[in-house]
């Protein structure tokens, strides 16, 4: 019989909150933190609005100090999120030698240490300076450096790795790690993404256009999710971490439980039926969403809530008829649906993670964020604005979707469902 995972500990570093209990208030308030960012502007930049994380001096002490030379920002913000989430979830750091065997750790990155890299790496190998690097810089460009600062941080022994699949990380991470549970490979899995914030890592986006350049005298009205004045992403910085836990195993610690996973599905829409590297096949993502809601053996009437990918780009109305048909429901019976990345901006790999964090407190406690910056709702979804909230609404919610795209036509889907003894 295939065991049962549930989320036992959040954890967060995100633009408008640096940890849950202020995430949970700034999503309440529909708290943005998208500010006019001036480095970018010097650079050139079209795009002059950022999302990074603020005031997090006090809490890089929780991370020990023989560490802290060592860990870049991308490793700091997965770190810190990382010790919140398994606190949260009642856990301490393995003592001694011995490490926790039951549990591994999935923490994802789209770019991971490009800043170390810039900033170190290249200008020292281009002035003949290699010794000049350090001993420590390898396991900051590493794409696993992370998930390997945070197992050796708590002590994990079961698998420990990063995966990378651009904006779609995040929920990927979540979803091979609640697999993994299932099939009695691990109690107990950290899974999650972390970003970066570097001009190195957002400057081919705004080459491409693609990130929001209109609104750069007014910044928290610069990331439109399915607005017509939509310009484009806003880059953004952060991590999440989520502790998730085989049932039996929290029960039997007496943890307290978030919700479960009760579905899922990743997939690749192969770029063919209108799929490219930078565009998703809406056939790829409608069986993804298809076969999530399969895999958790529910009606799609059934789904009270989702948690859109919505960037704010041309995406938005093909992302909303993606998810109408998948479900078979059109405008008149269509789920709450909001984006918060409209609060937070667009943090690539560690998007999904913070958005997966966002919907199980949203799930857990009964409420749905207001998705700022649609009040000019696109034409071509009109018939959908009545079911994203201008405001925060309080409501029971049982069921949500949480879904995630990604450069290279891949996708993930995960439905969870609000935890009732």
């Amino acid at each position: 019989m295939q065991r049962r995972v549930v989320i036992t500990g959040l954890g967060v570093v995100a633009p408008n909150a640096n940890s849950t209990p202020e995430f949970l208030v700034a999503l309440r308030e529909g708290r943005s933190g998208l500010r006019f960012n001036a480095d970018m502007e010097a650079l050139g930049f079209a795009c002059q609005v950022a999302a990074i994380p603020e005031g997090l001096e006090k809490r890089m002490e929780e991370i020990p100090a023989n560490l802290r030379v060592a860990t870049n920002e991308c490793m700091s913000y997965a770190a810190l999120s990382a010790m919140e989430a398994f606190r949260d979830a009642g856990l301490e750091p393995a003592p001694g030698d011995q490490p926790h065997e039951d549990t591994g750790a999935i923490i994802g990155t789209g770019i991971g240490g490009i800043d170390t890299f810039a900033n170190r790496v290249y200008p020292n190998v281009h002035d003949h300076r290699i010794k000049r690097l350090g001993s420590t810089v390898v396991e900051q460009i590493m794409g696993s450096g992370a998930a390997a600062r945070i197992a050796g941080i708590l002590g994990l022994g079961n698998q420990v790795f990063s995966n990378s699949s651009a904006c779609n990380t995040g929920t990927e991470a979540l979803i091979m790690g609640a697999q993994r549970i299932m099939l009695g490979l691990a109690d107990r899995m950290l899974v999650g993404g972390t970003e970066g914030s570097d001009p190195h890592t957002w400057a081919p986006f705004d080459s491409m256009k693609v990130l929001s350049r209109k609104f750069n005298d007014n910044p928290e009205g610069a990331s439109r999710p399915m607005s017509e004045t939509a310009a484009g992403f806003v880059p953004a910085a952060g991590a999440a971490v989520l502790v998730l836990e085989d049932l039996d195993t929290a029960l039997a610690r007496g943890a307290r439980i978030y919700a479960e996973v009760i579905g899922s599905a990743t997939n690749c829409g192969g770029m063919r039926a209108g799929g490219t590297m930078t565009m998703p096949s809406p056939q790829g993502v409608q069986k993804c969403i298809r076969q999530a809601v399969l895999d958790a053996k529910i009606d799609p009437k059934e789904i009270d809530y989702i948690n859109g990918h919505l960037t704010a780009t041309i995406a938005d109305p093909m992302e909303l008829n993606n998810w109408a048909s998948a479900l078979g429901r059109e405008a008149g019976d269509f789920p709450w649906i909001n984006s918060t990345k409209s609060l937070i901006g667009h943090s690539l790999g560690a998007a999904g993670a913070i958005e997966a964090v966002a919907t199980i407190l949203q799930l857990h406690y009964g409420f749905i964020h207001t998705s700022r910056n649609c009040e000019d709702f696109h034409p071509e979804i009109a018939n959908f604005a009545q079911h994203v909230p201008s405001s925060t609404r309080d409501l029971p919610l049982k069921i949500a979707a949480k879904a995630s795209f990604g450069f290279g036509d891949v996708n993930s889907c995960v439905i969870f469902k609000k935890w009732s003894v």
